[in-house]
């Protein structure tokens, strides 16, 4: 895969919270080790929402739920993104 533009390169995780990008993710990265990035998040994503499920919160508070669902949202986003430049490689070489 060719890049011309070396700023191309790295394409910046989705802000949330900064005004400027802060990690970024290396579009030349081989797609083994860009898998290996969404496997890993996904797959602690999922053992992390599971075991949410299965715990019983009777005094939780609103907090908490909150604290829960950004963890998983934020998790999701950079798998999201990961898989928006695996999807961008495949097309590329299509």
């Amino acid at each position: 895969m060719t890049i011309k533009n070396p700023s191309d390169r790295f394409i910046p995780f989705t802000n949330i919270v900064t005004d400027e990008p802060v990690l970024m993710i290396d579009s030349q990265a081989s797609l083994r080790d860009l898998h290996a990035c969404v496997s890993e998040r996904l797959h602690t994503v999922l053992n992390y929402l599971t075991l949410m499920a299965c715990t019983n919160l009777p005094d939780y508070a609103e907090r908490d739920i909150n604290t829960v669902t950004n963890v998983a949202r934020l998790m999701v986003q950079d798998i999201t993104d990961v898989f928006g430049v695996i999807e961008r490689r495949g097309m590329a070489d299509t």
